[in-house]
């Protein structure tokens, strides 16, 4: 019988660290979540109001607020604390507030004697991701980024409709920046395990008109579409990272697209990507390194440059 509880905290309770913790709760992935917010006030109120909820589903989930130094036992520990990018700029224009924000909070989070999993959200995440890597001091494992997850599960969602059937028939990643030069590894994508080349090969009269560079164009933008209608992005990257803390407590194995510290992986090494990644109890089991095409390769390596070169203005070492 289990008798250790799952534990899981949130940092930053604004609508992605809400929207999060509201689907661990809906999904009975944890039997504690801890919600750290720049204000008390709004995190006591955030976890008043899911605990009201908790009679209208099938298993009840502890919601508290804590501190940082309350974070010595947590099993994962979600980093949603952030903002949104500047009018007019992308994901990096918020670099350095946010390597201001994460250098207060990782010191005083270790020092607490965590020694759990970091799930990073904030963006630029693939930056934030390598930022609390290096301040931490953990194993390159311990430390994940939501990375392209959300942008995967865009494109099968973008798929599936054009070939009417589930998303979860659709299989195949985005990789690279969480930004402007993430691309899609078409080589890679299948449906019903059918390479998607060879469906549209095949059946030029009922897919000929689908055009690959854009589907991938509205993968990328599917983001900032929602973003400049209502303001954020928080549902879908909720989920995603509920299903990622899913797959550590439970020690599933799951594949997922995930930001992760590159240490000679697809040629890489000083940064974190989104690549597929087998994620465990123990965090980053493995980097899947998919047999790129020789364009993908290029793909890969400009994008890595991008986040190199905005890990490098840090000066992290």
């Amino acid at each position: 019988m289990r008798s250790k509880a799952r534990k899981v905290a949130i940092v930053g309770v604004g609508n992605v660290g809400s929207s999060c913790a509201y689907s661990l709760i809906n999904q009975s992935i944890c039997d504690e979540i801890m919600l750290i917010g720049r204000t008390s006030d709004r995190a006591a109120a955030q976890a008043l109001d899911m605990s009201h909820g908790m009679d209208f589903i099938h298993s009840r989930t502890k919601i508290y607020t804590g501190t940082y130094e309350d974070c010595s036992d947590m099993d994962v520990v979600i980093l949603s604390a952030g903002g949104y990018p500047p009018k007019g700029k992308d994901r990096m224009g918020m670099l350095s507030a946010v390597a201001d924000i994460y250098g207060h909070i990782i010191p005083r989070i270790m020092d607490s004697g965590f020694n759990g999993i970091f799930l990073a959200a904030a963006n630029p995440v693939d930056v934030v991701t390598y930022i609390v890597w290096k301040l931490s001091g953990l194993p390159r494992s311990q430390v994940i980024g939501s990375g392209t997850s959300i942008d995967s599960a865009r494109l099968k969602t973008l798929l599936c409709e054009h070939f009417s059937v589930d998303p979860r028939s659709v299989h195949g990643y985005v990789l690279g920046e969480h930004g402007e030069s993430q691309f899609p590894a078409w080589s890679h994508v299948t449906i019903g395990g059918k390479p998607i080349g060879d469906i549209l090969t095949q059946h030029p009269v009922r897919f000929g008109h689908l055009k690959l560079n854009e589907i991938a164009e509205q993968t990328k933008n599917a983001g900032w579409e929602i973003y400049t209608r209502m303001g954020s992005t928080h549902y879908g990257i909720g989920n995603a990272l509920a299903y990622i803390t899913r797959s550590v407590l439970y020690d599933e194995h799951r594949i997922i697209a995930v930001s992760s510290i590159l240490e000679q992986e697809y040629n890489q090494t000083g940064m974190a990507a989104g690549v597929p990644a087998i994620i465990t109890r123990s965090g980053v089991k493995e980097i899947i390194e998919l047999n790129l095409t020789p364009e993908e390769d290029r793909q890969m390596d400009f994008s890595c440059g991008i986040i190199r070169g905005a890990i490098e203005q840090l000066k992290l070492g």
